[in-house]
């Protein structure tokens, strides 16, 4: 599976997305433009522009920046330990949208557009795969040293992203308190039930 990271960001458009980023946290999706981008960039929408024609295709982008700055953090532990790694994705994945919750809320506001635009549903679709990749990666080392039961990684991967996909949900439409700190108990009892 490819690097995300490959296809780094210039400076210019690192700064641009920071200010999508900025800009989607205060105003959301539905309320977001190109000149309030432009806006929390300090420039004219014409220096938006020059790096993205659409404001879709720099939404895509910036999906592309969020995962590199995922894998980033990921790529920044320096255990080997199956267990640790798999604890520290799963803290990552779901507690990450609650110290970013109005981010977390436009996200959700993105991949409700993700049946209707192409560009995100791929976009949405590969940074899924690559996740899943990440984390079956752990759980097949996990079984090659013998300290995870042999089981199907895939099928376990999915389970945890299903229980990471719907806490993340809940917490952001419902609001509802301790929606995630019971995710990823749940997610530890998944682990401890198929992989131990």
């Amino acid at each position: 599976m490819a690097d995300p990271t490959e296809g780094s960001f210039s400076e210019s458009e690192t700064e641009i997305m920071r200010a999508t980023y900025r800009a989607l946290r205060e105003h959301g999706y539905a309320d977001l433009t190109v000149k309030r981008i432009a806006a929390e960039y300090g420039k004219s929408t014409a220096a938006v522009h020059y790096h993205y024609d659409t404001k879709d295709e720099l939404l895509v982008a910036f999906l592309d920046y969020l995962l590199e700055r995922f894998v980033d953090t990921i790529r920044d532990v320096e255990t080997t330990d199956p267990h640790q790694r798999l604890d520290l994705l799963l803290d990552e994945l779901i507690f990450a949208s609650e110290e970013h919750r109005d981010l977390a809320v436009a996200m959700l506001e993105m991949r409700s557009q993700a049946p209707y635009k192409e560009g995100f549903r791929e976009r949405f679709r590969q940074n899924d795969e690559y996740i899943r990749y990440m984390i079956k990666a752990v759980i097949n080392h996990g079984i090659d040293k013998g300290e995870f039961a042999d089981v199907d990684a895939d099928h376990v991967t999915r389970g945890l992203m299903t229980i990471v996909d719907g806490a993340r949900t809940r917490a952001v439409v419902l609001d509802e308190n301790g929606a995630l700190d019971t995710a990823r108990r749940t997610a530890q009892e998944y682990v401890d039930a198929t992989l131990t």
